[in-house]
């Protein structure tokens, strides 16, 4: 019960978090949700350092509700998939092709750039780990 706490707190700060950051790119969001986009870079950047730094062997490790707090509640509630999707159906829907793809494209591209750079950091920073998003309780098992 205490890790469901745990993520549902987390969920709130991330759910916030993309709001805030969704209103801000209000202005820049003319004919691509770029504010959707930025917000699944920024996480996707944001699990890799975190999920690199925190590992057991790790150079700031943490115990694995700390990482459930922020990989699965504060990261699942900041990224967009869902919204990622809507907005490319409404643009498909709309008959922007064109935009859709677009849209695909930077989101997939820039949030797997993202969390590959967001791994190197934290692995220069601290361990080089083999999975990030294994359990604490798996990794003490290897």
């Amino acid at each position: 019960m205490f890790q469901t706490l745990l993520v549902a707190l987390g969920g709130a700060v991330g759910s916030v978090g993309r709001y805030w950051l969704a209103i801000a790119a209000v202005s820049i969001s003319r004919n691509l949700p770029v504010g959707t986009i930025l917000i699944n870079v920024i996480g996707s950047f944001a699990i890799g350092f975190f999920g690199s730094l925190t590992l057991s062997h790790g150079r700031l490790p943490l115990g694995e509700p700390a990482r459930i707090f922020f990989m699965v509640g504060v990261c699942g509630g900041f990224t967009t998939f869902s919204s990622f999707s809507l907005q490319t159906l409404d643009l498909l829907r709309g008959g922007a092709l064109g935009r859709a793809m677009l849209n695909v494209g930077f989101s997939v591209v820039f949030c797997l750039l993202a969390v590959a750079a967001g791994y190197a950091l934290g692995s220069h920073l601290g361990a080089a780990p083999a999975h990030l998003s294994q359990s604490i309780i798996e990794e003490e098992a290897s």
